[in-house]
């Protein structure tokens, strides 16, 4: 009976250390590197919440309407880790965003270079963006 009990409570234990690998997901599962964005906007909210955090900005388009998008950044404790709190982006700073939309093209992106209307680049990412080839 020993041996069957520990052959059961290993195959358990295999089974449920590979959940955690199925709930995180790569760049290409949730960003298209066909769909680039070039976003300028203010920050409206910033969001430091697991598994990534989030920088809310109110874009005007051309004809005036404006539109909320959600650029996603690096996990909190990643950010913290290099320096960056919720208070490195204050609500009503102006960036721009060059990065990837979503491939359901919802108002989501990730970002691959996030700029300051200073001139000061943000390194607020988490997910792996693919280089650009040119």
């Amino acid at each position: 009976m020993w041996p069957k009990a520990l052959s059961t409570v290993t195959g358990l234990m295999l089974t449920l250390a590979g959940l955690p690998v199925y709930g995180h997901h790569a760049f290409a599962v949730e960003f298209d590197v066909e769909l680039p964005v070039s976003l300028t906007g203010t920050v409206t909210k910033v969001e430091m919440i697991n598994p990534h955090s989030w920088i809310h900005i109110e874009v005007t388009d051309n004809s005036g309407d404006k539109t909320v998008w959600m650029i996603e950044g690096g996990s909190p404790n990643a950010l913290y880790r290099q320096g960056i709190t919720r208070n490195s982006v204050p609500v009503g700073a102006e960036l721009t965003v060059n990065g990837y939309q979503a491939r359901d093209q919802s108002n989501r992106a990730v970002g691959r270079d996030i700029t300051f209307s200073d001139g000061r680049a943000l390194f607020f990412s988490g997910t792996q963006v693919p280089e650009e080839t040119e």
